[in-house]
């Protein structure tokens, strides 16, 4: 630990020497923000192998041309691989997708208490390491001819528990150094590492899948691995490491000067709390770490966690299974299906972004995750039943439903767990991020390992209902949020009175 502090502090005197408090404290923001996009860019990279090789792992072997010693009667599954070469094969790999999510939505738990009493850089570095250890685990299976379901689920529950370092530490970290007057836009723009890492993962997968699949897990489990070792040696999770002050202590100013209003989720239900600058800001009280039964007693936490269930069981069935679906409703090979999922991620950055803007600009973010999920309960159906038309309709609705599945995600993931993270009632506890953080992604993960589970099984009987089921979750999802939307409706309209009549 001494000599990673030690170059840590070389690593300031290389890249910061002549620079200002102030300067240095701007180059510190850009590098964490840089380097923590990065860092879970890799994540996801390292999640999407699985989505494109199941195409492999059992597809349908006609047409296709076995060798010699193969007699196609006697093995109609021959180019499938055991033990996914049977009839329940969906289901099987379904278990498979749940088995890491289930692991990681467990892990994140306990991930967040973790991450809030030790050093996030070696928290973030080891478990990075790890993650890319356990994916060429998976991906050895090809290569050494491993055939057995146990293994797979093993490096899979393993792979999980790594992973679910990630989020609670990244979101920390960034936590630390950004305040609240933008972080809808800062972190909507920041969490297109999200839809870029899927982007990447499938990318990199789909050029292996077809010759040699065990490299769509090697491969990204290196990239990862890399990253964290740099990860170890140069990251800067809160600035009192370098001993610098707290860039959350000017939010008042910055609050101020785009006169912007928050509305706040405790005291009465129907106020409305106007931000206003106080004479001298307290600084944030270090005090103990917080405990998950008290992140829950925050407003608003539980809500936004179990919209999150059913949002994030909307996109991680896309994120699973949608390579899948093409394949099945078009006459395109594996890698053209994953190829063209990309294009549910490329809208996923778009609405990461917009749902950050629109959060900042209303100061409403339940409002903005309603709005999104109303709108695509429609869409889902539309897509099921016309994308079949043309390649066009398929990429254009693919697009738009990235934006209205995932713009909901990305904020209550980001900028709504910070937020919530540094509430007021916390009374300048700086130690919460990372645990609300865990709660909101970790019931959120249980939604995302409900998903694919459940499709596996469904779209062995139809895929219309795999989207009946999606409709509904989105529908759940928004209901449960109604009640902030009533208090930010109710704050909306008490803060333009009190302006209205105010004395000019």
């Amino acid at each position: 630990m001494a000599r990673l502090t030690f170059t840590l502090q070389a690593f300031d005197r290389l890249c910061c020497a002549g620079l200002n408090v102030t300067q240095k404290i701007l180059a510190y923001k850009a590098l964490i923000l840089s380097l923590t996009f990065f860092v879970y860019c890799s994540y996801h990279i390292n999640r999407k192998p699985t989505s494109v090789v199941k195409n492999v792992l059992n597809q349908n072997c006609t047409g296709l041309t076995p060798p010699e010693n193969i007699s196609v009667e006697e093995n109609p599954n021959w180019c499938d691989w055991e033990p996914f070469d049977t009839d329940d094969s969906a289901a099987l790999l379904g278990f498979v997708d749940s088995s890491f999510l289930f692991a990681y939505a467990f892990g994140i738990f306990v991930s967040g208490t973790i991450a809030e009493r030790m050093d996030l850089r070696v928290f973030l570095g080891i478990g990075m390491i790890l993650s890319g250890l356990f994916n060429v685990m998976f991906g050895l299976g090809y290569t050494f001819g491993i055939h057995q379901l146990w293994y797979f689920l093993l490096a899979q529950v393993l792979s999980g528990l790594a992973q679910s370092t990630g989020w609670p530490g990244v979101v920390a970290a960034v936590g630390n150094w950004y305040g609240k007057s933008s972080r809808g836009f800062i972190f909507g723009v920041w969490n297109s590492h999200v839809s870029i890492g899927n982007i990447l993962g499938t990318l990199i997968a789909a050029a292996f899948v077809d010759s040699h699949w065990s490299m769509s897990f090697i491969v990204p489990g290196i990239i990862i691995a890399i990253i964290g070792i740099v990860v170890l040696f140069i990251m800067v999770p809160e600035p009192a490491m370098l001993g610098l002050p707290d860039p959350n202590d000017d939010d008042g100013e910055s609050s101020l000067s785009s006169s912007s209003s928050t509305i706040s989720y405790i005291g009465k239900e129907k106020e409305a709390q106007i931000e206003k600058v106080p004479e001298k800001e307290e600084p944030a009280v270090e005090g103990k770490a917080i405990s998950i039964i008290g992140a829950l007693r925050i407003p608003g936490v539980v809500e936004f966690s179990l919209c999150l269930f059913f949002a994030k069981l909307v996109s991680y069935t896309f994120l699973y299974w949608l390579p899948n679906y093409i394949k099945y409703s078009t006459t395109f090979s594996p890698s053209e299906s994953a190829n063209l999922s990309t294009l549910f991620d490329v809208g996923g950055i778009i609405g990461g972004i917009l749902a950050g803007l629109l959060k900042d600009v209303t100061g409403r973010p339940a409002t903005t995750c309603v709005g999104m999920l109303l709108v695509a309960v429609p869409t889902l159906f539309v897509y099921y039943a016309f994308a079949y038309v043309s390649f066009g309709l398929n990429v254009v609705l693919l697009i738009v439903l990235g934006v209205l599945v995932n713009g909901p995600y990305s904020l209550i993931t980001t900028a709504v767990s910070a937020d919530l993270g540094t509430h007021e009632s916390l009374k300048g506890n700086a130690k919460a991020l990372a645990t609300v953080a865990a709660i909101i992604d970790g019931t959120g993960s249980i939604g995302a390992a409900v998903g694919p589970l459940l499709a596996g099984t469904i779209s062995e009987i139809d895929w219309g209902y795999v989207f009946y089921m999606l409709m509904a979750s989105d529908v759940l999802a928004l209901l449960l949020l109604l009640r902030l939307v009533v208090r930010e409706t109710q704050a909306f309209l008490q803060n333009r009175r009190i302006k209205h009549h105010s004395p000019i």
